[in-house]
């Protein structure tokens, strides 16, 4: 990842999402004197100081001058948040946003015509192993993007599209996604047990094996379908169960009606 610098942060949200933004930019070479990190809840303010930033619990406390404005709050209250943030508008700040269902016109319509990124990450990026998508605005200029870029990739990988209905996609592939593993870790342990492996064995190995899997899925240049094949021995214990889940009605059809019920979902909660 390139090494960050900036000029100034402002990071609205100290929780899970933004703690691990955090983590991933001090990490990454950013001065913790260069970010001021707003957050009311003081429990969550306290837990921020060994940081060695600036917390502040309102917009108000912040010095008018910022480089990049990051959203890190739950979508329920961005439209009560955004609007503290308009006099800090300048002609180089970015405002970015990671929180799901949050579209740019939410944050065009409290700040004017500004550069707006709207991204989405996942809970990986607590491990800094997170996969985000992100969308800008036609004001955003190239700089900006690189900037925003950078500070989303201190917590694993980034994408870009330029539509901004496929953050609705996006947002039930890998926002949800994670989600969707640990319930095959879940019901892989669960079938186990079934089977007549004790909890906790069963356990351990769904854990292991997914994460190898996942491994090696990233690391190999083979394609999932092939690495797949390749642990298939015709008429043997892998194809039986392939059988199973590959039917018509297998893991296939469910991935594909879970993945349009999220993706529904996300287009309702963006009105």
């Amino acid at each position: 990842m390139t090494e960050i610098h900036s000029d100034g942060i402002v990071l609205v949200g100290g929780g899970k999402m933004g703690g691990a933004l955090l983590t991933g930019w001090l990490e990454s070479g950013v001065n913790a004197s260069k970010i001021h990190v707003v957050e009311p809840k003081a429990s969550t303010a306290k837990s921020l100081a060994p940081f060695g930033v600036t917390v502040v619990a309102e917009a108000a406390e912040l010095p008018g001058a910022a480089e990049t404005v990051v959203f890190a709050v739950k979508p329920q209250i961005m439209n009560d948040v955004v609007p503290d943030y308009k006099r800090l508008n300048s002609g180089e700040i970015v405002f970015l946003s990671i929180a799901a269902g949050c579209t740019i016109s939410l944050f065009e319509t409290h700040l004017g015509s500004v550069p707006v990124v709207r991204a989405m990450p996942n809970t990986p990026a607590a491990i800094g192993l997170g996969m985000t998508v992100a969308c800008a605005n036609a004001q955003t200029s190239k700089g900006q993007k690189a900037r925003c870029q950078t500070l989303l990739e201190a917590v694993g990988e980034v994408a870009w599209v330029s539509e901004e209905s496929l953050m609705d996609p996006v947002t039930a592939v890998s926002g949800s996604g994670p989600a969707y593993v640990f319930l095959l870790i879940e019901t892989l342990a669960a079938a186990g047990v079934e089977a007549g492996l004790c909890a906790d064995l069963a356990m351990r190995l769904a854990r292991a094996t997914v994460r190898g899997a996942g491994e090696l899925a990233s690391r190999s240049e083979d394609a999932p379908s092939q690495l797949r094949v390749n642990v298939t021995s015709p008429g043997g214990t892998t194809a039986a169960a392939l059988d199973v889940l590959m039917a018509g009605d297998g893991l296939d059809r469910l991935m594909k009606r879970a993945v349009l019920a999220a993706t529904t979902r996300s287009k309702a909660l963006a009105g």
